[in-house]
């Protein structure tokens, strides 16, 4: 990849904060993404679990961003939030529009495609490869605020107010397409 498409990450725009350890059966760290994660391949959101976090947490949000994509603003491919603090781990296919696996209150806001729901991988075919931002973050209250009926920034504006901390994995995927 070459360093004008190293993009920044959705979190160099927020105040620092302290790490906690996210964890997948799905994604290892630098590697490729599995068939299941991309959109041609099974469009499933991976299996995440999560440790570490601040005991004063409330409540957690996950997300998925690629700052790679050819937009100029990256690409949010999956944002769910207000899952409760007792709630430690996804399992894979949580994101999907059914909403199975997501616990009773969390909310999924929609994505840059515009679905409530986890959009896999489908870098354009030839740009190189994407990076895939898996983020958990501890938040400071229960409820973040918003309902799911708003875009990904709005998510964001919020999150940068009420993370206490905030863990990731990242993956990549390159479509040759």
């Amino acid at each position: 990849m070459t360093e004008a498409k190293r993009a920044p990450l959705p979190h160099d725009f927020h105040p620092p904060a302290p790490s906690f350890t996210v964890a997948s059966d799905d994604i290892e760290p630098g590697e490729v993404l599995k068939d299941a994660q991309v959109q041609a391949g099974g469009n499933t959101s991976p299996a995440l679990r999560w440790e570490g976090f601040p005991a004063e947490t409330k409540s957690f949000a996950v997300t998925c961003f690629d700052p790679d994509a050819p937009t100029g603003s990256g690409f949010w491919h999956w944002v769910v939030f207000d899952i409760p603090v007792s709630v430690t781990e996804l399992p894979a296919g949580a994101g999907s529009g059914a909403f199975e696996g997501l616990p009773s209150g969390a909310l999924q806001a929609r994505n840059d495609a515009g679905s409530k729901d986890f959009t896999g991988a489908a870098p354009p075919p030839g740009d190189g490869p994407h990076r895939y931002v898996f983020t958990v973050y501890a938040v400071d209250s229960e409820k973040l605020g918003p309902g799911d009926d708003v875009s990904p920034a709005v998510v964001g504006f919020n999150l940068r107010f009420h993370t206490l901390a905030r863990g990731h994995l990242i993956g990549e995927y390159e479509n040759h397409g």
